[in-house]
């Protein structure tokens, strides 16, 4: 016959504390999944990590005689059907002369189908550096069918890229651009505009 161990209030408080702190942890961890993909991108955007580049509202006011090349390249997901591509390989700029890029998009489909880019540049230590001031990437894009757009990229090298010694050897900059299908209730909205137009046709918005 089993003798049962005598009560002890201090353990039990220990314990009590123990499953408190363990809770916390979990709780904590729960909460850190749901805002890691937003704070990995806020820590990007800041930092430049992964070729991840900069915001900026205006040019700087320093144009150095410095050089890069920028080249430009577009892809798009498997699954969307747009056909996409830069209207020039490659410019040269000075640190912080005004850039403007051009890429152009297509869809050949018979239904409006909308379109999300991502974007990066290498090499990735160069993101930091690359500041964006008018970016098709930004915003969610619709294309009616059979609507092709030139969509416009103005930027800027930071002149600090001169002042880094890590970046002694960037002479050329690639801007990459990948295109996504997008889902959204914009997308819905043509969509339904398309179904439900009389001539089975909608026009491009104007803009």
């Amino acid at each position: 016959m089993s003798q049962n161990s005598p009560y002890d209030p201090e353990l039990a408080r220990r314990n009590a504390r123990m499953g408190l702190r363990v809770l916390g942890i979990v709780v904590a961890m729960v909460g850190l999944s749901f805002a890691s993909v937003p704070l990995y991108s806020l820590f990007c955007q800041v930092t430049g990590f992964s070729g991840t580049t900069q915001r900026a509202a205006s040019l700087p006011d320093t144009v150095l005689e410095r050089t890069v090349k920028v080249q430009f390249n577009a892809d798009v997901d498997h699954n969307m059907p747009w056909t996409f591509k830069p209207e020039q390989r490659e410019i040269t700029i000075q640190l912080g002369q005004k850039g403007l890029a051009n890429y152009h998009a297509k869809n050949p489909m018979k239904i409006p189908v909308g379109g999300t880019a991502l974007y990066n540049v290498t090499p990735l230590k160069a993101g930091k550096y690359f500041h964006k001031i008018q970016c098709f990437c930004f915003d969610e894009q619709i294309l009616a069918p059979g609507q092709d757009v030139s969509m416009p990229v103005l930027f800027y090298v930071d002149p600090a890229l001169n002042d880094d010694p890590n970046m002694d050897d960037v002479d050329v900059i690639t801007l990459s651009y990948t295109f996504y299908r997008a889902e959204s209730e914009e997308l819905d909205t043509a969509l339904e505009a398309f179904y439900n137009a009389e001539d089975g046709v909608i026009k491009a918005p104007v803009n």
